[in-house]
């Protein structure tokens, strides 16, 4: 039998490079299961190991971070994305995924697994 879904969403995770960033729709669709982005952000919450699954480096489809990030809120997220070199764009103000304010630049730093 194969690895449970979280398994499958922990392994991917565990790939994307420091300084780039993935969806949560993004690891749903690389873990065969392309409708359940929302199951990959229950699976990140329980993140059995923070510091060797790196959870930070997973965003809303519009860049933005978790509102509900697990391990310090979206602050913590960005200071851990921005120590790696990810950068971020000015936020519009509709339209935001998740928390409020500046979104990961896709366009530069979207890991392309």
């Amino acid at each position: 039998m194969g690895q449970s879904f979280n398994a499958q969403v922990y392994d991917i995770v565990r790939r994307i490079p420091a300084g780039c960033v993935a969806t949560y729709g993004q690891i749903a669709a690389l873990a065969g299961r392309p409708r359940n982005a929302r199951m990959v952000g229950y699976a990140l919450h329980s993140n059995p190991e923070p510091g060797v699954i790196p959870c930070h480096r997973v965003v809303f489809r519009d860049g933005s971070l978790a509102p509900g990030f697990a391990f310090g809120g979206p602050d913590r997220q960005r200071a851990l994305l921005e120590s790696e070199g990810v950068t971020f764009t000015e936020a519009s103000q509709q339209g935001n995924a998740g928390a409020d304010g500046p979104r990961v630049d896709l366009s530069r730093c979207q890991w392309q697994a």
